[in-house]
């Protein structure tokens, strides 16, 4: 089976209006830039968007609420995009705000084929309503469902052309439990590599969970917000 696309145009090619897609990253660290581009040029409409956050206001996540193109909103953090809260307040945008602890759990419980879980997190909160509560050893729990997506879309920072991927520092996050939970899995890498290239020891994703692969670039690399110490 080849993997390898070109680029992010012809990997995203087929992702129609309604779909559901994870994309990786932490904040803006590690983010799919290359495939967030691309659906601004496909003009792909009412996509439901997973992602621990929203990005900022024209970068990221951004780009795709500035085009209207995003619905939903799944996300655990939105604080750094104004435009965000400016659609969420006049209805445009449908948000679930999820503790980031449940959306990563959510997210990993989708990779491994598990249904559900209990989790103390949210319990006696808005976050709980029309959800099932239950006691274990004199706790409430709040029973949570796992995430699904048609697709994951995440950045590496190296992976071979069978799949394999390595993720760098904080990107590993999310990215590697949306690489396994997409029902297609869609990488842009830093670095293309021949396989066999990557010793076994330094895969984080194995290449069974990747279904698409391209040599992505022109990376801004760009971070929320810069703060020095004095």
């Amino acid at each position: 089976m080849n993997k390898v696309f070109n680029n992010a145009i012809e990997a995203t090619a087929d992702i129609k209006n309604g779909a559901t897609i994870m994309l990786g990253g932490f904040g803006l660290n590690g983010i799919p830039e290359n495939c967030i581009a691309a659906l601004v040029k496909h003009n792909v409409l009412d996509l439901t968007c997973i992602s621990n956050n929203a990005g900022v206001d024209d970068f990221g996540l951004g780009l795709l609420l500035q085009t209207k193109q995003i619905k939903k909103m799944i996300s655990s953090y939105v604080g750094e995009n104004a435009l965000f809260e400016k659609q969420l307040l006049s209805g445009e945008l449908e948000v679930d705000l999820v503790p980031q602890g449940t959306l990563a759990t959510s997210i990993q419980m989708a990779a491994m084929g598990i249904p559900a879980y209990f989790t103390p997190a949210g319990v006696g909160t808005e976050i709980a309503i029309g959800k099932e509560v239950r006691e274990f050893d004199g706790k409430m729990y709040l029973m949570e469902k796992a995430i699904h997506a048609d697709f994951a879309i995440v950045k590496a920072w190296k992976g071979d052309k069978a799949g394999n991927l390595v993720f760098r520092k904080a990107t590993r996050n999310f990215s590697t439990s949306m690489a396994k939970a997409g029902n297609i899995t869609i990488v842009e890498v830093e670095h293309l590599l021949e396989p066999g290239a990557i010793d076994p020891d330094e895969v984080d994703v194995a290449g069974v969970y990747v279904h698409r692969i391209f040599q992505g670039g022109n990376y801004q690399k760009r971070i929320e917000r810069r703060t020095t110490k004095i």
